[in-house]
């Protein structure tokens, strides 16, 4: 576990530059878009407008989620995160419950079926965890009990993939 995820699971809280450099990993072009939404989300919702607010907020309602559903609904429809960003974030605090829902990892195990949407609802559930499954049995035995192993592995897969069809060429 990465330092971030255990001081998150001792404290209950993200530090908001933390939260910041996963939205870069994921998406460092869009971590802007996402930080002026998060702000705009924390005045709406009561708070006082700012990042840090939104980060506390975010923090505690994923770490008080009674279940991984409610955890990856609360960053869907709370918090407007797509599929592919909010998958991120939970990964990084929950390596064992989820994975990343990326297309480099869609594509090593599901390359028709698109789940990159932010819309929440039971039905989705059910195909997230199709994947999670789909992600864990098509990385090696060794890494099946960390789905980040796993998504990380099929990542890999997929760049040294890439890398093979370009030098063919």
């Amino acid at each position: 576990m990465t330092e971030v995820a255990r001081r998150f699971h001792e404290t209950g809280q993200l530090d908001p530059a933390d939260f910041y450099m996963m939205l870069i990993w994921k998406s460092d072009r869009a971590k802007n878009r996402h930080r002026e939404r998060l702000k705009r989300l924390s005045k709406e919702r009561g708070g006082d407008g700012t990042f840090a607010d939104a980060v506390s907020r975010i923090s505690k309602a994923i770490h008080e989620g009674p279940s991984d559903k409610d955890r990856l609904k609360i960053l869907m429809t709370d918090w407007e995160f797509y599929t592919p960003t909010a998958t991120a974030i939970l990964t990084l605090l929950y390596p064992n419950q989820f994975t990343v829902y990326d297309w480099r990892v869609k594509e090593q195990v599901e390359p028709k079926r698109d789940l990159a949407q932010r819309s929440f609802t039971d039905g989705f559930w059910e195909k997230y965890q199709v994947f999670m499954e789909l992600v864990r049995s098509a990385a090696p035995s060794a890494l099946r009990d960390n789905l980040r192993g796993c998504d990380r592995y099929l990542s890999a897969k997929s760049h040294h993939e890439e890398l093979a069809i370009e030098s063919a060429k």
